[in-house]
């Protein structure tokens, strides 16, 4: 049976939607009653004197239908006066129906059914209400009950482990005469799919889940989430109604960090955060921190508090961020609007030594604890040895010498989503965008070092990763090759270049200043004002790594043009504004691309047309399994993309189709004229100015866009863009385009163009407002005509023509994703 899992389903899923492996406690040397509630959660047990037999028992659960129908069940002793779960054998059926075309699409990609209906002979049950007493009707004698608890004892209990901290919220987390929020965890042993789990948590953004352990064909292991929906008694809340999102239980408004640096691996941190709560009676915070620190204390106002630090589940999105928990056991509950501090000490091998002179970590937000990207403030003093340079997020407002330290403090000037740090001995270079100071640094022999050495390791694969991923390692023949120093200069000019590019057409750039310096391998990653980009990019393009020359024009167009553009367009799209949750970071994502692409364009036109026609085709291939991209799911499932089924399936959606939807946005709402780009970034501009240091959604980018609709685009008289979002946004189609049984009239008005247009491969549901273009007898280029509606299948047409048309063209400037 897989170990553990992530819902991701937002921060609040990161936090409570867990399976969970070893845990290490620590705390006052007599444990808190928490704790002890903790442990017995974590190792409570069946016995003979709870087992019976069951026949003809349900329990139904919002979506959720399961049946016992015959068989043997024990329930698990009672911790603190609650029954909290059950094991059964026998014969049981589950029934759960997705609510949306997306949702039965990505049940239909893991199980090859868009419903789940499925036989088990065993399960186990976790809940935090009357469960037991609602199956106590259908229990009989048991039949031999020292057999089964023999048999399914020891599973019973290693199972229990899973929900123990889920379960510690509910009962720790409640307010005084009020009841916990809904839980139930059934994992069920399918006769058909195997072992998977469901989860119903109405403390959750999404309170239903469905997942499962699997390998991909080289054996990385994900956790892989079927399905992720609201419940029933939610879906018919208006999206934007207090009822149908849940209160983060509290946030963080501040951070006052103190680091001590060692190179090459060791930092030591003194952490106080400001804990602002919003809910009454909480008492078991949950922070993420990564699994290479190790906390050694937390106090609250001077005082030592119980903690708990989990490992993360092999093949959860939490570990493959490199992330632990840690789950905080306070003393007392906090009530709704108090604000307090608590105090982190913790340490580890964290650092990264990437060579010539280059530390860093990895990923994005690990080395303090934390809740996932959310506006806040960073207070952050670093002290490190002499001789290196240190870069961090905000403004260095003081630096000085302490014996054979450097100590450096950073303050944010605004609030950010995430705060990180890179340490080095650079070559340097700095100019000017503008008012905003650019400083760029590039360590010496980076790519020699990753030639001579393995991969980074795990914990340092980064959350953002950017476009099509070459191999980390650099083969000896190109580290030969490669110059003894990097070139600073040549990547300043392209970050300048970007950003006057896009602070002319966004708005001032958001920060006061920006840094970049090297990520090795292929990859980049951004905090606000700080960027770690490629070492690719820090090398001429004759010097990296060699690929198949198939790959070799959008190699070059990547790391000399498209990499730095889309990750200084980050500053505005992921740290100006942030993403809602997981189902919007694709929109950070797809505009920071798109951005570049439209500076590209601006450059080269040719060139812009070959990268978004290499994006089509990836779409478009299988992958090792025979699978097409376009089944990997829709945009909105963000992280959930990347399964094992689609290793990769993220990065190819949300970049690459993410892309292609901005672009098909732009020719709607810019227009069909050479004036479409300018005409887009000024809409771009006001959703810039509109959520400037907020979070946005999907659904706010549509309702934002609407305002800009014109007449024109109003599918069935409506300004609405709920047609596109339902039928690209949330699809997954990439349909073929034809006219047919073209008619040509001449009327009173003029000549007029009747016929049909053709949606192949594209279901039933797909609406897309279609371009169409004439070739006349004068023109040598094609000339707009108007735009069609295509709904469904096939859609009949009449069309007002230029004089001499003798030939209609579907969209010829390829401004829809449709196969050739």
């Amino acid at each position: 049976m897989p170990k553990g899992k992530v819902t991701t389903v937002g921060k609040a899923a990161l936090c409570w939607g867990l399976l969970i492996s070893p845990c290490h406690v620590h705390g006052q040397e007599t444990p808190s009653a928490a704790l002890a509630l903790y442990r017995q959660l974590r190792s409570v047990g069946i016995s003979a004197a709870t087992t019976h037999q069951i026949r003809d028992a349900a329990l139904d659960r919002e979506d959720i239908h399961i049946s016992l129908q015959d068989g043997a069940i024990a329930f698990t002793e009672a911790v603190d006066g609650h029954v909290t779960g059950a094991f059964f054998q026998g014969e049981g059926e589950v029934l759960l129906i997705p609510p949306d075309r997306a949702e039965r699409a990505s049940l239909a990609l893991f199980t090859a059914f868009p419903v789940l209906e499925e036989k088990f002979s065993t399960a186990y049950f976790r809940f935090d209400d009357d469960t037991a007493r609602e199956l106590a009707p259908a229990l009989r004698p048991p039949e031999d009950p020292a057999a089964f608890v023999e048999r399914w004892g020891a599973v019973a209990k290693s199972l229990s482990e899973i929900d123990a901290l889920r379960l510690l919220a509910a009962f720790t987390n409640t307010p005084a005469g009020s009841k916990p929020a809904r839980f139930l965890h059934a994992r069920f042993g399918g006769a058909r799919l195997g072992t998977f789990d469901i989860f119903l948590d109405a403390g959750l953004p999404e309170q239903i889940s469905v997942a499962q352990a699997g390998y991909t064909g080289q054996g990385q292991l994900f956790y892989d989430v079927w399905l992720s929906s609201l419940m029933r008694s939610r879906r018919g809340e208006p999206p934007a109604s207090a009822a149908s999102q849940p209160i983060e239980a509290f946030v963080i408004p501040e951070y006052k960090l103190a680091a001590r640096v060692l190179p090459p691996h060791e930092m030591e941190v003194d952490g106080t955060l400001t804990v602002r709560c919003r809910q009454d009676g909480l008492r078991t915070l949950v922070f993420e921190l990564s699994r290479y620190l190790r906390v050694s204390r937390v106090t609250l106002a001077g005082e030592p508090v119980t903690f708990i630090q989990n490992e993360a589940v092999p093949g959860s999105e939490l570990e493959r961020r490199g992330n632990d928990l840690v789950t905080v056991l306070l003393p007392a509950p906090l009530q709704a609007g108090q604000d307090t501090q608590l105090k982190f000490n913790y340490g580890g091998s964290v650092m990264s030594e990437a060579g010539g002179g280059l530390m860093y970590v990895g990923a994005r937000g690990i080395w303090y604890p934390n809740r996932g990207p959310a506006m806040t403030n960073f207070d952050l003093e670093f002290r490190y040895p002499k001789g290196w340079t240190l870069l961090a997020t905000g403004v260095l407002t003081a630096s000085a010498s302490e014996g054979d330290e450097q100590v450096a403090h950073w303050r944010s000037s605004r609030p950010i989503p995430l705060a990180g740090f890179n340490l080095g001995q650079y070559v340097a270079s700095q100019a000017h965008a503008g008012d905003t100071l650019v400083s760029t640094y590039g360590a010496r022999g980076v790519e020699q070092n990753l030639a001579r050495g393995a991969p980074p390791p795990p914990q340092q694969r980064p959350v953002w990763r950017r476009g099509y991923t070459l191999p980390t390692t650099v083969p000896p023949a190109a580290a030969a090759a490669a110059a003894p120093e990097t070139h600073p200069a040549a990547v300043e000019q392209q970050a300048v270049a970007a950003l006057n590019f896009l602070s002319q057409r966004l708005g001032s750039f958001p920060y006061p200043s920006l840094s970049l310096t090297q990520m090795p391998g292929s990859s980049s990653q951004g905090w606000p004002g700080l960027i770690f980009l490629s070492s690719y990019v820090f090398l001429p393009a004759g010097e990296r790594p060699p690929v198949p020359p198939a790959d070799l024009e959008y190699d070059r167009t990547l790391y000399d043009q498209l990499m730095t553009t889309h990750e200084v367009a980050h500053q505005w799209w992921g740290d100006g504004v942030l993403w809602k949750g997981y189902r919007d970071q694709w929109l950070m994502e797809a505009l920071a691309n798109y951005c570049a692409l439209m500076q590209l364009e601006a450059a080269d036109p040719e060139r812009f047309r070959r990268t978004m026609e290499r994006y089509r085709q990836h779409l478009l291939r299988k992958n090792p399994r025979g699978l097409s991209y376009s089944q990997a799911g829709a945009v909105t499932l963000g992280v959930r993309l990347s399964s094992s089924k689609f290793p990769d399936g993220y990065e190819t959606v949300a970049y690459e189709r993410g892309s292609w939807l901005i672009h098909m946005l732009r020719g709607l709402l810019g227009g069909d004229t050479e004036k479409s780009a300018a005409q887009f970034f000024d809409i771009l501009r006001r959703l810039q100015q509109r959520f400037a240091g907020q979070v946005i959604s999907t659904l706010d980018f549509q309702h934002a866009l609407e305002e800009e609709l014109p007449e024109s685009l109003r599918f069935e008289g409506r300004k609405s863009l709920e047609w596109f979002f339902d039928s690209w946004v949330n699809g997954v189609a990439i349909p073929r385009m034809v006219v047919r049984d073209v008619r040509f009239s001449a009327r009173s008005k003029g000549l007029v163009a009747s016929g049909t247009l053709i949606q192949q491969d594209a279901g039933r549901d797909l609406v897309t407002s279609v371009p169409i273009y004439a070739r006349t007898l004068t023109s040598p280029q094609p000339v707009f005509a108007g735009r069609i509606f295509a709904d469904g299948e096939e859609t009949s047409f009449r069309l007002t023509v230029p004089a001499g048309t003798k030939e209609l063209l579907v969209d010829p400037y390829q401004t829809i994703l449709r196969q050739p």
